[in-house]
Parts: C-alpha cells; sequence; structure tokens
C-alpha cells in the first residue's frame, strides 16, 4: 500500500475521537433527513391539494412530485459548493451551514400560505423553499460522511461511517412517525406541524455538531499546503470515470427508493390499497429496520468488500421489480409492509451501507469531498423527478411502468458495480492487518 493510500485512510487505528465524530455526523444527518424526507410524504399524501388544487388529483400529485425534484434538482449545485468548501475550508464548517440552511427552510415550509389563502405565490414559494432544502442537502452528505471515514479506524471504515449513513432511516423514521401522528390534526395542520417541529432537532443538532473536530486528513492535507485552487475543476478533470461510476451506484440506491417507497406511498393512497395510517404505518416498521439494517451492511463491506455487497443487492432489485408491485397489488396489509420492508432494508439500506466508505475511497484526499459529493449528488436528479415519471409511467403502462422502472435502476446499479474497482478487498484488508499490528495504538478510538 503506497504512502498515498496509507495518508488517504487517516490514522490506521483512528482517532480517539471517532465514536463521537461517527454520532455527531449521524445525528446531523438524521435531522436533515427528517426535513428533506419529510417533504416527499407530504407532496404524497397533502401538498396536491394544498398547494396545487384542481378537478384532477392526479395533475396535483404530479406538481407535488414535481417540486419535490426540484428540491433534488438543487442538491448537485449544493453538492458542488459544500465538495469545494470541505476541500478547501474543511469539512466541519460545511456541516455546520449545512444544517442550519436546511433548518429555517424546512421550518418556513410549515408557515407557508396555502393556494387557498394566496394563489399562485403559494406553490412558487414552496419551490423557492424547496430549492434551499436542496442546497443544504447537497451541502451535508459529503462533510459527514467524510468526517466519519476520516476519523474511522482503517478496518472499521464501514461501520463508522455506516453509523451515519443509519441516520438516514432514523430520520425517515421520525418524520413517519410525525405524520402519523399528525394525521389526526385535520389536513392542514398534519403537514405543519411536521416542518414546525423539526426546529428542536435542528438546536439539538447544532450544540452537537459544534464540539466535533475537523478532520485529520484535512488537517494534513493543509499542513502539507496540498489545499487545490479548485478541487471541482480538478477532479472533474483528473477522476471523471469515478464520478461517473458513482452516479450509476447511486442511482440504484436513491431512484429506487424513490419508486420503491415515495411513489408507492402515492400508489397505495390512489389505488386504495391501503389508507393513509396503514401506509405510515408500513414506512415506519421499514424505517426502524432499516436503521439495523443499514449499520449491518456497512459492518459486512469490512469483511468482505464494498463491491460484493453492491453487486447482489443491485442484481436481486433487478429480479425484484415486478414481485414488488404483484406483492402489493394483492391488498393484504402483511404483504405490502413485507414488500416495503424487502425494499428498504434490502434493496436501499444495504448500497446505502456500503456508499459509506466506498466513495470516499475511489478519490484522493486533496479533491474527496468534490470528487464524492459529485458523484452522490448528481444522481439526486434522477431520483427526484422519478416519482414524476413513475406516475407518468403508470399512466401509460399501469403499474407493470414503475416496476420495470425500478428494475432499469437495478441494472444501472449493478452495471456500475462491476465496473468499479473494489477499495476493500483482500489485498488491502492484509495490509491493513499489518499496518495495524505495528502502528503504535496511542491513537485508539475511544
Amino acid at each position: 500500500m503506497s504512502s498515498e493510500a496509507l495518508a488517504m485512510r487517516g490514522p490506521v487505528h483512528g482517532t480517539k475521537d471517532a465514536r463521537r465524530v461517527a454520532v455527531g455526523s449521524g445525528v446531523g444527518a438524521v435531522i436533515e433527513t427528517y426535513d428533506f424526507i419529510g417533504f416527499g410524504t407530504a407532496a404524497a399524501l397533502y401538498f396536491g391539494t394544498a398547494f396545487f388544487p384542481g378537478g384532477d388529483p392526479l395533475a396535483g400529485t404530479l406538481l407535488a412530485f414535481a417540486t419535490l425534484g426540484v428540491g433534488f434538482a438543487a442538491r448537485p449545485l449544493g453538492g458542488i459548493i459544500g465538495g469545494h468548501l470541505g476541500d478547501k475550508v474543511g469539512r466541519k464548517p460545511v456541516l455546520v451551514a449545512s444544517l442550519i440552511l436546511m433548518g429555517l427552510a424546512t421550518f418556513a415550509i410549515g408557515l407557508l400560505p396555502t393556494y387557498a389563502q394566496v394563489g399562485l405565490l403559494a406553490p412558487a414559494l414552496l419551490v423557492i423553499v424547496r430549492v434551499i432544502q436542496g442546497l443544504a442537502f447537497g451541502a451535508e452528505w459529503g462533510g459527514a460522511i467524510l468526517m466519519s471515514y476520516e476519523h474511522a479506524p482503517w478496518k472499521k471504515k464501514g461501520q463508522y461511517t455506516g453509523i451515519v449513513q443509519a441516520g438516514f432511516p432514523v430520520g425517515l423514521l421520525l418524520a413517519n412517525l410525525v405524520f402519523l401522528f399528525s394525521v389526526q390534526l385535520g389536513d392542514e395542520w398534519a403537514w405543519r406541524v411536521p416542518f414546525l417541529a423539526s426546529i428542536v432537532l435542528v438546536g439539538v443538532g447544532l450544540i452537537i455538531r459544534s464540539k466535533v473536530p475537523e478532520s485529520p486528513v484535512f488537517e494534513d492535507v493543509k499542513e502539507h499546503g496540498d489545499i487545490v485552487k479548485s478541487p471541482i475543476v480538478q477532479v472533474v478533470r483528473e477522476d471523471w470515470r469515478n464520478i461517473v461510476r458513482g452516479i450509476g451506484l447511486r442511482i440504484a440506491e436513491t431512484a429506487g427508493y424513490a419508486v420503491s417507497v415515495t411513489y408507492m406511498i402515492s400508489y397505495l393512497h390512489s389505488s386504495e390499497l391501503a389508507d393513509k395510517t396503514q401506509t405510515l404505518i408500513a414506512l415506519c416498521i421499514a424505517s426502524a429496520i432499516g436503521i439495523f439494517a443499514t449499520m449491518a451492511w456497512a459492518r459486512l463491506t469490512d469483511k468482505v468488500g464494498r463491491r460484493p455487497v453492491y453487486i447482489w443487492s443491485t442484481a436481486f432489485a433487478v429480479l425484484f421489480g415486478i414481485p414488488m408491485f404483484l406483492l402489493v397489488n394483492t391488498g393484504m396489509f402483511l404483504f405490502i409492509i413485507a414488500t416495503i420492508v424487502i425494499s428498504y432494508a434490502v434493496c436501499q439500506n444495504s448500497l446505502a451501507g456500503a456508499q459509506g466508505a466506498w466513495f470516499p475511497e475511489l478519490f484522493q484526499a486533496k479533491t474527496r469531498s468534490s470528487g464524492a459529493s459529485l458523484a452522490y449528488q448528481i444522481s439526486a436528479m434522477v431520483s427526484g423527478f422519478t416519482p414524476f415519471i413513475t406516475t407518468l409511467l403508470f399512466v401509460a403502462l399501469g403499474w407493470m411502468g414503475p416496476a420495470l422502472l425500478f428494475s432499469a435502476y437495478g441494472a444501472i446499479g449493478l452495471w456500475a458495480a462491476l465496473a468499479t474497482r473494489e477499495t476493500w478487498g483482500r489485498r488491502e484488508r492484509r495490509l491493513a492487518d499489518e499496518a495495524e499490528a505495528t502502528a503504535s495504538p496511542s491513537k485508539a478510538t475511544v
């Protein structure tokens, strides 16, 4: 293993703050996900009538999903800005700034007037705050995952980044629990309360993140004068192939989620296969299981590598598209729960668990924030508009359209996994064992 590779991974035993950093980054991920994904639930269940009323409920749903997509479209710009700043000024400032921006935008959604109150100004304001959410969420992931990765021990990179990735199902669970409670408050307060309540989580998150130390890898890069003048330009010029592969890897996970969860919420409701309460209960169960599934998949990548987990999971997703809809079409609540759990805990959580360590390892330390953020967030444009596209496919082809789209996303991920190099194979694990045996344990995590 080269000296460059050693420097890219940070201290072999990790830092004494590794666990605190992972938890702090994970708490921020919980809050950001609660805020950002909560919008998807509200769009599927409420925003069509609150902001886009009309004679055709389908048109309202399409417009609500289009607004959902706007936030995802803004994420690459947020990733560019956050990645650039993460490589230039540090990972920690990006973490704090993105959390503040997301918190303010989400709280503002809870205060927005509806179409019935101010007409066309209402959807215009909704789009604006959604763009701000997208910018904040785009900047968030790179900083959070790199902080955890670069503090973690070599042999536990998957485990520690898995804590951060598990923050996403925790946030999803919290958002759906609040929506499950607020559904009893009537249609308007049912969607306002979850967004207004998020300000409490933001305050807690800021306190935790303000105490997280900067990444040791970034400090080394800065100390050696290796700060890149334009990291975005350099990583695109020198490492564009890994960015493209990362986009393919990520599409299978995030766009697959957009079909199997975000769109599925609307499908179950509009097809009268489940009511709002049943749908939210199914999502809560899947989210709760997903917390542990994400961490388990992430730990598995430390043992067998990142690539095998991805290959087997995406291959399963290719085969699961049609059975997924056949199961929910039975209308049996038990089958609906089982389907959402499988699609989330296997098809999505396994990929998210592998991404936490795999994406940072594909890029050099001096451009890692920019490269990982670009690969991760550009794919968000596809996933953001997937519920909109899926709805159109349903109109044209029935449930077979969304089912085939889900399988197609899995196929894209499978191709990307086969085309991407393993960064934690047998050779890397053997060299890590040797390095751990000879390195001083004085910096071991506590």
